[in-house]
């Protein structure tokens, strides 16, 4: 089922003014600068090899980001549900063609905001690029997060940190991609769910 329009607002504003408070002024600007956008279950918002246009605000939904391989093999690289932002982020900043794809897991809504947006908004409203600074920290944050987990954790030290940060993933994600995602084979992924 899609969001209404004015809810699909309301939950942006919301996630903006987590950070940053806004006047119904100030928001109306910010909202100009995005696009609402509807994608089905398997559909793909980023191809690799191709632009990379937006990046996306989740409003409802889940999204996968997947870098293949020379071998084929593909190894998820995160998840994006409600209130996440996501997209190919180097191919994206740099203006560059993607080197990995984003697909829908579910029904997904997301407001888009292209790069030349992205720069209007920070340069028209700098409590925008004050946003988006905080966003982006928090991003390089769980960034290494997850490399040292890989480091330094064993497979059931990984999984059970996923379960502690994201339950909610259990049950919107298949097994195999969780097991793509943590770095084991879909066997091992069942004996630490059992363990």
């Amino acid at each position: 089922m899609w969001i209404s329009s004015d809810l699909m607002q309301a939950i942006l504003r919301e996630h903006i003014e987590k950070i940053v408070p806004l006047t119904d002024d100030e928001f109306t600007f910010v909202l100009s600068h995005f696009t609402a956008k509807s994608y089905k279950k398997r559909e793909s918002l980023i191809r690799e090899g191709e632009s990379v246009k937006y990046a996306y605000f989740v409003v409802s939904g889940l999204l996968k980001l997947v870098y293949n391989d020379t071998s084929g093999r593909e190894h998820i690289v995160s998840f994006a549900m409600e209130d996440w932002w996501e997209s190919d982020f180097q191919a994206y900043y740099t203006q560059t063609k993607a080197s990995m794809s984003l697909q829908c897991l579910e029904d997904t809504e997301v407001f888009c905001l292209s790069f030349e947006d992205y720069r209007k908004l920070c340069s028209g409203l700098q409590k925008m690029e004050h946003f988006f600074l905080e966003k982006a920290i928090g991003g390089h944050i769980g960034s290494q997060q997850r490399i040292l987990s890989f480091i330094t954790a064993n497979a059931k030290e990984r999984y059970e940190q996923l379960l502690k940060r994201y339950p909610s993933l259990f049950q919107r994600v298949p097994k195999a991609l969780l097991a793509s995602y943590l770095g084991v084979s879909r066997e091992t992924l069942s004996r630490l769910g059992r363990s």
